[in-house]
């Protein structure tokens, strides 16, 4: 499950090349800002005031934590269970073809990694970290309150997912920045804090991922939406009862008065960027300009700043744009869980799942998608272990080759899933197929994707990481835009009624090229680190 979560190490979303505001997945979406002075620290402070402050007592940190922890969880809650009913919705429920329901799915993909990036900004430079986050659930919870609604017409649906975008943009940065600054300057505490946050997000998808299916089978799509906007007010009613545990935690910002002024500066920012969603999403060709613009502006300032660099910071930034571009070329296959892979669960895939001596189990085809965050709850402990493992022995591998193994991964699953044919009757292969294949591409996620954020921490000087944070989420949302057009090259054409023998050769020739696709990736992983390993980046700079 892409999360979008910050490295804790790293800095704020990006800001102008020239002065970054500092710098998940994410995730799914940016870094935390770099925090303002402890309360507790300067010239004026005593130690008696430093133990003092609820930073000082680990008891203030876990509830305030905890405040995080359970809208993050709630929040993503709500977006995993319309994210696994969406293009399923447009399909069957509007009557889109499968051409034009993964290209507005990869549009909205490409809004809500691009967005996080203004409202990291935003929070760090004028609105603050926890009213950004309030702002961003308060917004996200409207959204899938119209998706509840059974209005009529293509204008609603692309207003609130527009709004699902712009709050996830106001949310996801945010969020994680409150995390960094409860642990500030407490490097072990942070990282289990982290740890826990990333559990936070896969148990809430999980959960709804394998709960609106269900709910749109008995009652409707619209009841399933409403459950996601369920969530969403839990978790805005269990931060009003708990916000005092989190008064001390943000930046200056939180502390300026929220004038009138400032209120709507911030209504005109979220309408502009629903009236902007609005746009891409009705104009799929606007989509194709936009996502093409952003590329070359993010190639540009990356070259601009290559240059500009210190002869010692150039290896660096080589490292990590090599590394971002590696981690983009990644969500091409992971957009394929929410738009190819479940159009071939609905089309293709025998649901039931059998285990010997167990009664049969019958899935939704939505609820496929639940497997990559189990996967990723289930393979994370043993990673971890073995991360720690090669750490006291031979020395931990370098992302560079995790990046070329994340790749090999990835490259079995689409096999896996290719294969499955083999074992196809009457058009339907065995549910245990994709069940492997999941987890094999899961294990890739956790590979690459996990640590995107943490290449650019240990690359990249720290003046150009809120830079390079923008472009890791420029990319990624280029490559689900990608990931859109490519689910395509499996798409029944309109207006046919293709039937199952009919329909499996098309998703198993898609998946056999994204196999070799990988492949590819995972030889350009190894030609690229065997350059890497001769490039000594230099120490990080201020």
């Amino acid at each position: 499950m892409n999360t979008q979560v910050s490295s804790p190490s790293s800095e704020a979303p990006p800001g102008p090349l020239s002065g970054p505001p500092s710098g998940p997945p994410a995730g799914p979406p940016s870094g935390p800002p770099p925090a303002p002075p402890s309360e507790s620290s300067g010239a004026a402070a005593s130690p008696a005031a430093s133990a003092a402050h609820p930073a000082a007592h680990p008891a203030a940190q876990r509830r305030a934590f905890s405040v995080v922890f359970m809208i993050e969880l709630w929040e993503r809650f709500g977006f995993y269970g319309m994210a696994a009913l969406m293009v399923l919705y447009m399909v069957q429920g509007l009557g889109y073809t499968d051409e034009r329901a993964n290209l507005s799915w990869g549009a909205l993909s490409a809004l809500v990694y691009a967005l996080p990036v203004l409202g990291g900004w935003a929070g760090d430079r004028w609105l603050g970290t926890r009213r950004s986050m309030l702002a961003g659930a308060t917004v996200l919870f409207v959204g899938y309150g119209l998706l509840a609604l059974p209005l009529h017409g293509v204008e609603w649906l692309y207003a609130a997912l527009a709004l699902i975008a712009a709050g996830n943009g106001l949310f996801k940065p945010n969020a994680a920045n409150l995390v960094r600054r409860i642990y500030e300057n407490q490097p072990a505490r942070i990282d289990s804090a982290f740890t826990v946050y990333y559990m936070a997000v896969n148990v809430g998808s999980t959960i709804s991922m394998l709960a609106t299916p269900w709910v749109r089978e008995v009652w409707g799509w619209h009841a399933a939406f409403a459950v996601s906007c369920a969530g969403l007010l839990l978790g805005l009613a269990n931060y009003f009862w708990m916000r005092t545990a989190l008064h001390w935690v943000g930046n200056p910002a939180d502390a300026r008065p929220l004038g009138a002024r400032l209120r709507l500066w911030l209504l005109a920012g979220i309408a502009l960027a629903v009236a902007a969603g609005v746009t891409l999403l009705t104009r799929v060709e606007l989509a194709d300009l936009c996502v093409a613009g952003v590329g070359v502006a993010v190639f540009v300032l990356y070259a601009v700043a290559l240059r500009r660099a210190a002869a010692h910071e150039r290896p660096g930034l080589l490292t990590a744009g090599v590394l971002v571009l590696e981690v983009g070329l990644y969500f091409v296959f992971y957009q394929q869980m929410s738009t190819s892979l479940t159009l071939f669960a609905l089309r293709n895939v025998d649901l039931v799942l059998r285990v010997p001596g167990l009664p049969a189990l019958q899935l939704l085809p939505a609820q496929f998608q639940a497997l990559n965050p189990i996967w990723i709850m289930l393979l994370s402990p043993a990673l971890a272990w073995l991360y720690t493992r090669l750490a006291r022995g031979p020395g931990d591998a370098s992302p560079g080759l995790k990046f070329a193994l994340g790749f090999a991964a990835v490259a079995a699953g689409f096999a896996v899933f290719a294969a499955s044919g083999m074992a196809a009757v009457d058009g339907r292969v065995p549910a245990w197929w994709v069940v492997a294949g999941y987890g094999l591409v899961s294990l890739g996620e956790l590979l690459i994707s996990a640590l995107g954020l943490a290449v650019i921490a240990r690359y990249v000087p720290a003046r150009l990481s809120g830079f390079l944070m923008g472009a890791f989420f420029a990319v990624s949302g280029i490559s689900m835009y990608l990931g859109g057009l490519v689910a395509n090259f499996a798409k029944v054409p309109a207006g046919s009624s293709m039937s199952a023998q009919q329909t499996l050769p098309l998703y198993l020739d898609l998946f056999g090229q994204l196999s070799l696709a990988s492949l590819a990736g995972f030889g350009l992983s190894l030609i690229l680190l065997a350059g890497l390993r001769r490039v000594s980046p230099g120490p990080r700079t201020a």
